[in-house]
């Protein structure tokens, strides 16, 4: 039974701009926040990340820099969302957890399009492995056991989430776990 810790990126450096597929750098610079994930990620088999540079960037301030690189694992696509200040998004409104992961921003992708993606990338994994990715993959990941509720989860600047798979079984030890 394989385990899948999924650590989110540092910290963005985003200008308080939505990312998504925008590659922004990371803020790196807390040792102690790194070395406490260090030992608290232990022993994997390899390390797969998206190819951000905030997810490659974290992965090699861990000493895990990537075995693999996957397009699979990128952040949602906020289409024309991206770039825009947090404060200029559009308010959806109350949305149930199944509408909202439909939801498309215009030039995007729903989170549905991305867990279609995310999903069969994870489905190869057959030894403990890290995969440092975006909270959105996260939340795809989360999605094999609880559904569209995965995005009510908080998955906050490098948190590891950890999960085993036992063929299409899926299970969930802990989620957003952050370090001193």
């Amino acid at each position: 039974m394989p385990r899948i810790l999924l650590l989110r990126h540092a910290p963005s450096l985003t200008g308080g701009r939505l990312a998504g597929r925008r590659d922004v750098d990371a803020d790196v610079s807390d040792r102690a926040a790194f070395d406490w994930m260090r030992k608290r990620i232990g022993t994997v088999a390899q390390t797969i990340s998206s190819p951000a540079r905030r997810c490659v960037k974290t992965a090699e301030n861990l000493g895990l820099p990537p075995d693999n690189m996957s397009d699979s694992l990128w952040e949602q696509h906020y289409g024309s969302w991206e770039g825009m200040k947090y404060r200029d998004l559009p308010d959806l409104g109350p949305l149930s957890a199944a509408d909202l992961a439909q939801h498309c921003p215009a030039g995007g992708e729903s989170f549905l399009d991305m867990s279609a993606r995310v999903l069969p990338e994870l489905q190869l994994i057959r030894q403990d492995t890290l995969i440092v990715a975006h909270a959105g993959t996260v939340r795809a990941a989360l999605s094999q056991v609880v559904g569209h509720a995965a995005l009510s989860f908080a998955v906050a600047p490098l948190s590891l989430t950890i999960m085993r798979r036992d063929g299409d079984v899926w299970s969930v030890e802990a989620v957003n776990i952050t370090g001193p």
